[in-house]
């Protein structure tokens, strides 16, 4: 494991703790497979930019054909389908569930990972998991748990989204020259090529007509956010075991809990204890603290 992927994966839970936070003032009433569309090709067109900028055309030309059919798969299993499911589910279920199962995606990494890329699973990891689930119930305040349709579906997505990660890290470590920013282009441009087939089909497109000057605003902090998010995170996944990566995405939360505090003052005491834990789960799940500097060193 490299100390650059390690940083890349924490700057992504940086970027989406706040992102969560920023997207409470967001637009409301935006049909959410329109707005997740639009985001992915922004995102589509800032990353082809990127390559384009990094003078890496020539990577993308010399793609096989099994490695370009690995990335519309990529973008079909992780920049497409669970978006459309996640958000069905989400009308039908409450958010707090919704965001506990979606957070349990570095359970299923963990175990496609283990299974199909020969990743380890430690004892610490399994005592760093059941801190993080117990984190996650403490911080979305989940009391009890009725589960429907709707729980399925989301689910169903956080599965896909699992095995698109593990996919990727498959992709990126056989593929030793292939940049993470390409498997990250792959994702969003076929996702975003599905989803507007999507609106398509369904009749959606003649929404964006109806788009105010305030939604593509917002379409475009919320796709700048989500650039730096991919970006980090596949460069990241490159060099990090995947169900490392999974884990180290958890200190979002504890991200957009600080965030909310600074912003209302007050914060319930299951937030923080919850934070508490998450934090030691993603110490203890990760063994991030042997990249920490030892005492003497700091003394140093």
């Amino acid at each position: 494991m490299e100390k650059k992927g390690l940083y890349l994966v924490l700057a992504t839970a940086l970027i989406s703790g706040v992102s969560i936070f920023i997207n409470k003032f967001g637009v409301k009433g935006m049909d959410p497979a329109l707005f997740t569309t639009s985001k992915n090709i922004l995102v589509a067109v800032f990353l082809i930019s990127t390559v384009l900028a990094m003078k890496e055309w020539k990577t993308l030309k010399e793609l096989s054909t099994k490695a370009w059919g690995q990335l519309a798969l990529i973008g079909l299993i992780g920049g497409s389908i669970p978006f459309l499911l996640f958000f069905t589910g989400l009308k039908m279920t409450t958010a707090a569930q919704a965001g506990f199962l979606h957070k349990t995606m570095f359970i299923w990494v963990g175990i496609l990972a283990a299974v199909l890329l020969k990743e380890k699973i430690s004892r610490n990891m399994v005592i760093g998991g059941v801190l993080l689930l117990l984190g996650n119930l403490l911080v979305l305040k989940i009391t009890g748990f009725e589960f429907g349709f709707g729980d399925f579906l989301i689910i169903l997505a956080t599965l896909l989204w699992a095995g698109e990660v593990t996919l990727s890290r498959y992709v990126l470590t056989t593929l030793d020259e292939l940049p993470g920013r390409v498997v990250a282009f792959g994702r969003m441009g076929f996702g975003s090529i599905y989803l507007l087939l999507y609106l398509a089909v369904t009749g959606k497109l003649q929404l964006y007509a109806g788009l105010s000057g305030a939604s593509w605003l917002w379409i475009l902090v919320t796709g700048a956010f989500l650039y730096g998010y991919v970006f980090t995170f596949y460069e990241g996944l490159k060099r990090v075991p995947a169900s490392i990566a999974t884990a180290i995405l958890l200190l979002g939360t504890v991200i957009t809990t600080l965030l909310n505090l600074a912003w209302n003052g007050t914060i319930a005491w299951q937030q923080i204890a919850g934070s508490a834990l998450l934090l030691g789960g993603v110490i203890m799940f990760t063994g991030i603290r042997t990249w920490l500097p030892a005492p003497q060193k700091v003394a140093q």
